[in-house]
């Protein structure tokens, strides 16, 4: 699927005051038929950037994506999005 015929809405953007490099949790809908939530907004040396949602195994303690984008361009859209409504709520 190309990126360009995703259409991405940014639901809900949740700004965290009290942390240091996390900086919000946003929801996004793709297409209107899926949603992805716990997006997470990160303030890196090279600036903000998202991660997507993770849990962690009970068996071993590590972390794992739950969410995993398979194509960089849709990445790059899904981050263009969020990061956009991220800055247009005084990110």
């Amino acid at each position: 699927m190309s990126p360009a015929n995703l259409e991405i809405k940014v639901n809900r953007i949740h700004r965290l005051t009290n942390t240091n490099a996390l900086k919000a949790f946003a929801d996004i809908a793709v297409n209107d038929a899926l949603l992805i939530k716990g997006i997470r907004v990160l303030d890196g040396k090279q600036g903000p950037f998202i991660a997507m949602p993770r849990e962690q195994s009970a068996k071993d303690k590590k972390w794992y994506e739950v969410v995993r984008c398979l194509s960089f361009p849709v990445k790059e859209r899904i981050t263009e999005e969020v990061l956009k409504a991220y800055h247009a709520d005084g990110g």
